[in-house]
């Protein structure tokens, strides 16, 4: 059965959006393209959150909590080749520079990350 990771994203305090957002794509996700195979990644996504105020009336509407910056999705073909991606010493080392540099622009105490199991819901 293949897997996914969600990873919802929140920016450090420290930058803006635009920047999060730049950086995000132009120079996290050219390196997590290198190391992609030593992780066994089968797809790799960013949703950017879109500036604007659509967004907070949808906030307002729902009465939901202030959104996040992104959300990444990461697509493995199993479990358990991301477990033996995971304990490979690439694999270690892969995960190790993504986090490194995540910690440029990421708030990880702020970003839940979890293994899920997509269903894809048929339409009429």
């Amino acid at each position: 059965m293949s897997a996914k990771m969600v990873f919802c994203l929140r920016r450090l305090p420290t930058i803006d959006a635009e920047e999060f957002s730049r950086y995000w794509r132009d120079e996290h996700a050219p390196l997590f393209r290198q190391y992609a195979e030593a992780l066994a990644v089968r797809r790799y996504t960013q949703s950017h959150r879109r500036p604007g105020r659509l967004n907070e009336a949808l906030r307002e509407y729902r009465g939901a909590p202030d959104g996040y910056d992104g959300v990444a999705e990461v697509w493995f073909d199993s479990l358990d080749e991301l477990r033996a991606a995971l304990t490979s010493d690439a694999g270690r080392a892969a995960a190790d520079a993504l986090i490194t540099d995540e910690r440029r622009f990421i708030d990880h105490a702020a970003s839940p990350i979890w293994i899920a199991e997509e269903i894809e819901i048929d339409l009429p």
